[in-house]
């Protein structure tokens, strides 16, 4: 054999093995993204659960439920909040793992299952609503393209809260805002006398006499009067069902937007997210939904108001524009 026949010989050789051994060589594992840690609480969030609130009739009841698991539809929201404050006072950012919930606490950590494809994702829970049917979450944009539901919109969902890690989170939140929790008033105190009291003195025995016989009273007549009907309701579809014990809480009219000085602070073509920043906006004062018609197209506007006068407004107004709402202005009627 000469030297150039067995060089040639082993280069297939070691082709051949080559080959065979990337033949045998198992499937690459697909990539899995590295979501950031959700116990990190951001410096400006505060912990807040808040108190009961309505939506378009339904009532919501906001709790520290750790054993919360939940399915039904999932929904995403983005650019339209993009840079704006959540309802716990975080900078919404569309391209973060986060999400809305209508009652648990913010923030708080869950675990969401897309049941169309198995896709489970931890997402942070720092936002209200969505308030919308039966949907029970809302996701960041980036949080849905994740669970592979980005360009249809809605997914059919699990939501399960991670109780311990929810607790830390919690935990940190206070930690870093400590005049968010709640202040108890100690009782005054004032000096104890002891003073030392008489030897009880003996009494005599009473002989235990019969009470005389009441005298009968004739029975009264009582009226009686047909109580009114119940009014009908409404069966609202997806409408949350009131807790044990709560029962239905009727229904308010929304503020009426009568003459005065207002801030409007957005205006949107869906509802569901002119009541998320109705919501958002209760701090701020008296927040409304006004529906109006821009040639014939259905919008939402969003205002604060009436105001006392244009300095009130104008102080208003800069808070709101500090949240992250520059498109905020004043209007008057």
């Amino acid at each position: 054999m000469t030297p150039g026949n067995f060089g040639l010989r082993a280069a297939l050789l070691g082709s051949c093995l080559l080959m065979a051994g990337c033949a045998s060589a198992p499937p690459a594992k697909p990539v899995v993204a590295v979501i950031p840690p959700a116990e990190k609480a951001p410096p400006e969030g505060l912990y807040k659960v808040g108190q009961p609130y309505q939506v378009d009739g339904v009532w919501y009841y906001p709790s520290e439920n750790y054993s919360y698991r939940e399915e039904g539809t999932a929904s995403w929201y983005g650019s339209d909040f993009h840079g704006k404050r959540t309802a716990n006072g975080e900078k919404f950012d569309m391209n973060e793992i986060s999400a809305a919930h209508p009652t648990l606490p913010m923030p708080s950590s869950v675990n969401v299952t897309n049941l169309d494809n198995g896709r489970t994702l931890k997402v942070r829970i720092n936002d209200r609503g969505p308030f919308k049917s039966n949907r029970i979450i809302d996701m960041s944009r980036r949080a849905a393209q994740m669970l592979g539901f980005d360009l249809a919109g809605t997914a059919h969902v699990r939501v399960e809260i991670d109780a311990m890690e929810s607790q830390q989170m919690k935990n940190l939140a206070l930690r870093a805002n400590p005049g968010e929790m709640p202040k108890i008033a100690a009782a005054p105190s004032t000096k104890v006398q002891v003073a030392t009291l008489p030897p009880p003195t003996p009494t005599a025995q009473i002989a235990a006499t019969p009470l005389p016989a009441a005298k009968a009273s004739p029975p009264k007549k009582i009226q009686t009067a047909a109580l009114p009907a119940p009014m009908p309701t409404k069966n609202l579809k997806g409408a949350p069902v009131p807790m044990k014990g709560e029962g239905t809480i009727p229904a308010q009219p929304p503020a009426a937007a009568g003459p005065g000085i207002y801030v409007q602070t957005g205006a949107f073509s869906e509802m569901s997210n002119a009541h998320r920043l109705e919501q958002e906006l209760k701090e701020f004062g008296n927040s409304f939904v006004l529906p109006v018609t821009v040639n014939n197209r259905q919008l939402f506007r969003v205002r604060l108001g009436p105001l006392a006068d244009n300095e009130v407004a104008q102080a208003v107004l800069g808070r709101v524009k500090s949240y992250g709402y520059d498109d905020a202005a004043i209007v008057r009627y």
